[in-house]
């Protein structure tokens, strides 16, 4: 099997698992009161079930554990081979990364069930983020110190998870934007010969577009603080684990090609933070002003809303690309 065909059967595997197991997930958080109810700035008149977000982590961990098991069986593959050489370079690395995204699950699910203080949600996010770091997935940005790695990879993985979960505020936002910037950053290691971190990307783009046929345009399960924090923890480790630049690849302007392609959330993050500052309000209180919310003041209907924010990211993604080469 060559990897073109095999990056084919991870994403429609992690799509399929979690297009079969939301379902059953939705079924569990109504029996246990896991929903998200009407109320002030919510559009919906029914309490909706909040589980997408644990289908999206099964739908990168089940597709894992199958891959293994097939793995085993057949390990002449030329794709195993390489993988394995892959996997035994950066097995610590991997193993914290999906740690790190059942720590993020959980924090937000703890979240969507008991409404945590924002002090305690920050402290969850950075005690993710550090045990990434500490496996050895940092950023250096050329700078050689330990202490600004650990603190600028910290920064990034906490403020991309906030800005994804900023972005979780109308149906298939942000899993929509997850999916579109897990395809660009695949694209990207792919053309560079990382099949490793190709192979997370398509795993991630299938988990997260498994949940779109349920949550857009109409919702019969939102994604919820689980699914979100666990998308933008996902998309800026996977922001980390390409080498843009090495030395058999000079280019300096290429370690800003994951701006781009996750300029939606970002630039969201940055307009709304801005904005709750100028009026004085805590940056962490939810509003109105999301490029969404005023897409659809201004006469779009919030399906189209979505679909422009989702083309804008397309549009960020396609520069990063070549910006990336």
């Amino acid at each position: 099997m060559n990897f073109p065909a095999l990056y084919f059967c991870v994403l429609a595997s992690a799509f399929g698992a979690t297009f079969a197991s939301l379902p059953l997930w939705r079924m569990w958080a109504v029996q246990s009161g896991l929903v998200d109810d009407p109320g002030h700035r919510k559009i919906h008149v029914q309490p909706v079930p909040l589980a997408g977000g644990l289908a999206v982590l099964t739908g990168l961990l089940l597709p894992v554990a199958l891959g293994s098991l097939l793995a085993g069986l057949w390990p002449e593959w030329k794709a195993t081979r390489l993988l394995g050489y892959g996997l035994a370079k950066r097995e610590t690395e991997i193993l914290a990364i999906f740690a790190g995204a059942v720590a993020m699950t959980l924090l937000g699910w703890l979240d969507d069930k008991y409404e945590l203080s924002p002090p305690v949600k920050f402290a969850g996010q950075i005690a993710a983020a550090l045990l990434v770091a500490f496996a050895g997935v940092r950023i250096t940005l050329f700078v050689p110190s330990l202490w600004f790695s650990y603190g600028i990879t910290v920064l990034w993985i906490v403020t991309v998870t906030n800005a994804f979960n900023f972005m979780d505020n109308m149906n298939g936002l942000c899993s929509g934007l997850g999916a579109i910037g897990a395809w660009f950053l695949g694209w990207s290691a792919a053309s560079q010969g990382q099949y490793l971190v190709a192979l997370l990307a398509a795993l991630s783009c299938g988990a997260l577009a498994g949940i779109l046929p349920y949550n857009f345009p109409r919702a019969s399960v939102f994604l919820g603080d689980a699914g979100s924090h666990l998308t933008g923890y996902w998309m800026a480790v996977l922001a980390i684990l390409p080498h843009f630049h090495t030395p058999e690849q000079p280019g300096v302007w290429a370690v800003f090609s994951p701006l781009l392609i996750l300029i939606a959330p970002l630039g969201d993050l940055v307009c709304v933070v801005w904005i709750r500052w100028r009026l004085g309000k805590p940056f962490y209180i939810g509003d109105n002003n999301h490029l969404s919310h005023r897409l659809a003041r201004r006469g779009w209907s919030r399906p189209d809303a979505v679909l422009i924010i989702w083309l804008l990211a397309c549009l960020g993604g396609t520069a990063g690309f070549w910006l990336g080469r």
